[in-house]
Order: C-alpha cells, then structure tokens, then sequence
C-alpha cells in the first residue's frame, strides 16, 4: 500500500514509533516470592496487565478493522467525518467507539468488531457543548485536506501494524491526529501533522 505523497516528508520527523510502555509479553516479572508476599502495587499491575493482554487478543480476533468501522460510521450521515476512534474489548462483545462529526454535533457509534453492526442507538451532542478547546479542533478538523482515515492508513504503513485507536489532539498550537498501533506484541504511538492544518492559540 503507498501512502499520499504529501505525508512522506512528515513521517521522519513525526514518526514517534514509541513503545507503550513496553512489549507486551516483556512486562511480566518472576520473583520467588509467595503470592501472599507479595504488594498491592504488583497485584495491581499484574491485573492490569492481564487486562491489556485480553483487550489485545479480543482486538487481534476482530473481523471488523479500525478503517472498516470508520467507514461504517461515517456512512451513516453523508459528509460526516471521524472525529476519535477507539477498540473498547467490553465483556459483552467488543467494539469500536467512533465519534463522527457532522452538521456542528458530535455523533457516538459503536460498532461490533465481530460484525461491522451498529450496536445500540446513536447520540449526539451540539458542538456548543464542548469546551473552547475541543470546539477549536473539532472546528479546525473541518479545515484539514486529510481525513483521520488518512493517517490511519499511514499510520498503520510506516508502523507496520494495525490501528487499534486514533484521534486529535493539539501540540504547540498545531492540530495533530494521534494513531496508535499494534505491530506484533508492541503498540506504537504515531502523530502526523495534516498538510494545511491551521496554527491556533
């Protein structure tokens, strides 16, 4: 897959390809301390990783990709783009989380990542609703050549993986989408900067 050739030149010096916080099966320990011995702090992190493990698995099973529920969501209001993205392994049935903006609201989607259908109703929120911050990029997301979609499918590219998440967020005054990948047993944080976006304060 190519990506657009206006992205190229960003990628060496936005590509973060940061390791959170470390591979996945790198981050348990072994001591040969009874269970019983052991701190709250450790039990903790042992559950959390447990927790990221199995949200891991859930979403390398999904039949459904991040850009597909995109493109699900987005087909639901003609013009509506993606906002924020993410996979949510929920105890029920994994799904996607997607907020699409469309005509000054915010829409809320969940998307099974089994079947690609939409799950429950949709809500939306005026964007009069957000705070001055999120308003500015949602606004300024209206302004950008590239979609989320986009970065994605650069994103995923030079990390050589699958998006598990992706959204804005805004550094030094410059909107940003923010992609998380999985690359193997590694999640690596991507942020490109869209071609034309607008420098606020």
């Amino acid at each position: 897959m190519r990506m657009p050739r206006c992205w190229r030149p960003l990628l060496a010096i936005i590509l973060l390809a940061i390791i959170l916080p470390a591979p996945i099966h790198a981050m348990a320990s072994s001591t040969d301390e009874p269970t019983s011995l052991r701190n709250e702090p450790d039990d903790g992190a042992a559950s959390d990783q447990r927790a990221i493990s199995r949200e891991l698995a859930l979403f390398r099973g999904s039949a459904v990709s991040l850009s597909q529920a995109m493109a699900i969501a987005e087909a639901l209001h003609a013009g509506a783009t993606t906002a924020d993205i993410s996979f949510d392994g929920a105890p029920d049935a994994p799904v996607y989380r997607v907020k699409t903006l469309h005509n000054d609201r915010i829409w809320h989607h969940a998307i099974d990542a089994a079947t690609g259908k939409i799950v429950g109703g949709e809500a939306a929120l005026p964007l009069k609703e957000f705070d001055a911050e999120d308003r500015s990029n949602l606004v300024a997301l209206r302004t950008v050549r590239h979609r989320l979609a986009d970065a994605v499918r650069v994103a995923e590219h030079a990390a050589s993986g699958k998006a598990i998440s992706g959204g804005l967020v805004r550094e030094r005054g410059r909107l940003n989408f923010a992609i998380v990948v999985m690359s193997g047993n590694d999640l690596k944080a991507v942020v490109l900067e869209p071609p034309g976006a607008a420098r606020r304060r």
